[in-house]
């Protein structure tokens, strides 16, 4: 067994708790990459493009020196139509909040492996509705620090999970790296976890 089945093209803490989860060995690849939406650009359309670039990037910044792939992610928060990035200040982020307030937004997310002959990508679509929040609320929950660094402006797996009365689709996806998606396309790759790994 090597020691590591995968490169991971990103630095979310949250992307590495999960895949540790479905006992996927990695080494951390943080790439740098432009996220800003091309004009017209659907959401889906959107997180899959980062997922393929972030496993490209990381590809070439191995030099092609490796067997093993490299794993890019994305996901996106959809209100409207509108991709809520993360939060850049304090008033962007109560912001979010409040649009996300009292009705359901939708959660895309894309995850992609790449090798130099082979790419594969997979998505998810997440539906989230929010509970009324007061402005004291969306005050006391930016001031935790939890929203920053957060698409829409929030995290799923902390405080904000209070705030949602209901959730259709993936959990894990809403929280940045889509589990069964994963799995799945580790399985078309050869790469064991949990599930379908053996021993002798």
């Amino acid at each position: 067994m090597p020691a590591f089945h995968l490169y991971l093209a990103s630095a979310s803490p949250r992307r590495r708790e999960l895949l540790r989860q479905i006992g996927v060995a990695y080494r951390r690849l943080p790439v740098a990459v432009d996220e800003t939406p091309l004009p017209c650009e659907s959401p889906g359309d959107y997180v899959v493009r980062l997922a393929l670039a972030k496993a490209r990037t990381g590809w070439r910044t191995l030099g092609r020196r490796t067997p093993r792939p490299v794993l890019g992610a994305d996901t996106a928060v959809v209100v409207d139509a509108a991709i809520l990035g993360k939060p850049r200040d304090r008033a962007e982020g109560l912001a979010m909040l409040a649009r996300l307030s009292g009705r359901e937004h939708q959660v895309f997310s894309a995850v992609a492996l790449a090798t130099g002959a082979r790419e594969i990508v997979k998505t998810q679509e997440s539906r989230v509705r929010f509970r009324e929040l007061t402005a004291a609320e969306r005050v006391a929950y930016w001031n935790s620090g939890e929203p920053l660094d957060k698409a829409g402006g929030y995290a799923i797996q902390g405080r904000a999970a209070t705030f949602i009365t209901e959730l259709r689709g993936s959990y894990s996806g809403v929280m940045g790296l889509p589990l069964f998606e994963t799995a799945e396309l580790l399985r078309e790759f050869g790469i064991p976890s949990w599930a379908f790994s053996t021993s002798d």
